[in-house]
């Protein structure tokens, strides 16, 4: 909202309003508001959650120290939410259909996440919203994010930024420019791989692009998946104080630099990199992402005066997939997303080899002495915090092993 203000208040000549019209500039603001709000306002609101009594359910697991977060406030993902939302109305253009898909999914998953908190806290039925219900959430999301992504005309790639580079140089239009060259695609970008983009049309290779449309319906539902898998993975991470708030701040902060390079004509055309237009805005969101959790975990870190509950956990892996999708990053994120992937797999090998081995042996075995993956060091008698800690290391080496692919390949 801000930013329309103050385009109106650089027109008319007032000193300093232009500073508006810089990315880096309205994430700064963005990056601070988000802190304040969730720093200062947070407080309040953790407050009022114990103020009602509004307490987390503990499950008897066998776990150290675990009867002791009972009672600790939930559903502190509110706190999470409002820090994203606030700022990025403020600072973000919201004609941007990037920043209209950050919003629609901060507040569909949200709303998902509350329900499911609501109906453990306040109905006291420690299941929560059933399962299938969170999926046809996802599903719903990932369906609106995939059609608007075929078929919205402002969501375009521009396929050689080499030479855009010299005529920008050169005085063309912007507007000329983008008129020739931005094209609808279903490219995206494959790391390790020389010349690192791959057109989803290429799995139908058989079909000699007779059928559009089949590729249209594949990349619909790779998009499902991948929203579905990333925030059940953010989910399933969210089991110690810190921990998914930790790794979401990492990965946060890894999306905002692709935004950034990928919005920027010249650093994609330095770094021979995919370039995407309008993608730039992402940058101010990421940063109110950022902002969001590192001022969260000021409270969620051991020992834990707030969780997020589903309300956040839900919330942020959902906000992870719809960013890396848009940057056209999706199939980085097994590497980025490393902790929340290995999470994930660690509660899929343990229920499907429990399984296996009971129906072979009558007794079933476990591979881990408890899944997901952190439980299992807890097991192993590691203290929680280190626990955190080392989880959040192994993200930033991932996160910089991301980075570094946009160089090799």
């Amino acid at each position: 909202m801000l930013y329309y203000l103050f385009q109106y208040l650089d027109t008319i000549g007032v000193p300093g309003a232009g500073a508006f019209q810089f990315i880096s500039f309205r994430s700064g603001l963005a990056i601070m508001l988000s802190l304040i709000i969730s720093m200062i306002y947070g407080k309040k609101i953790i407050n009022f959650l114990q103020k009602k009594q509004i307490g987390e359910i503990v499950r008897d697991l066998g776990l150290a120290g675990q009867y002791e977060k009972k009672g600790t406030p939930t559903m502190g993902g509110i706190i999470i939410i409002a820090s994203i939302l606030i700022p990025t109305l403020l600072f973000a253009k919201l004609d941007n259909i990037y920043i209209i898909l950050m919003i629609i999914t901060t507040i569909w998953l949200g709303v998902i996440g509350f329900i499911d908190d609501y109906i453990k806290v306040f109905k006291k039925k420690k299941e929560g919203l059933k399962g299938k219900f969170k999926i046809i959430g996802q599903v719903g999301l990932g369906l609106l994010v995939g059609l608007v992504v075929l078929f919205h005309p402002d969501i375009t790639i521009r396929e050689n930024p080499n030479h855009s580079v010299l005529e920008v140089t050169q005085g063309i239009e912007s507007n000329d420019l983008q008129e020739l060259t931005d094209t609808k695609s279903t490219k995206t970008t494959i790391p390790f791989i020389k010349n690192h983009e791959f057109d989803y049309s290429k799995i139908l290779w058989f079909l000699n692009g007779n059928y559009p449309w089949i590729t249209s319906i594949l990349f619909v539902l790779l998009v499902i998946f991948i929203i579905t898998a990333v925030s059940n993975g953010a989910n399933m991470t969210d089991g110690l104080d810190g921990l998914a708030t930790g790794n979401s701040a990492v990965v946060g902060s890894t999306l905002g630099i692709f935004a950034y390079v990928s919005g920027n004509i010249i650093f994609a055309d330095y770094l021979n990199i995919m370039y995407i237009p309008n993608i730039g805005e992402l940058v101010i969101f990421s940063s109110t992402f950022l902002g969001a959790t590192i001022g969260f975990m000021w409270y969620n870190s051991f020992p834990a005066q707030v969780f997020m509950g589903d309300t956040g956990s839900l919330t942020l892996g959902g906000i992870i997939a719809v960013l890396a999708i848009l940057m056209r990053k999706e199939l980085l994120l097994p590497v980025l997303c490393g902790v929340f992937f290995i999470e994930s797999v660690s509660v899929i090998l343990q229920v499907a080899y429990f399984k296996y081995t009971k129906k072979k042996t009558g007794e079933g075995k476990r591979i881990f002495l408890m899944a997901p993956l952190h439980h299992h060091y807890q097991k192993k008698g590691y203290p929680e915090p280190k626990i955190v800690m080392r989880f959040i290391i192994v993200a930033i080496i991932l996160a910089v092993i991301s980075v570094i692919t946009l160089k090799i390949r």
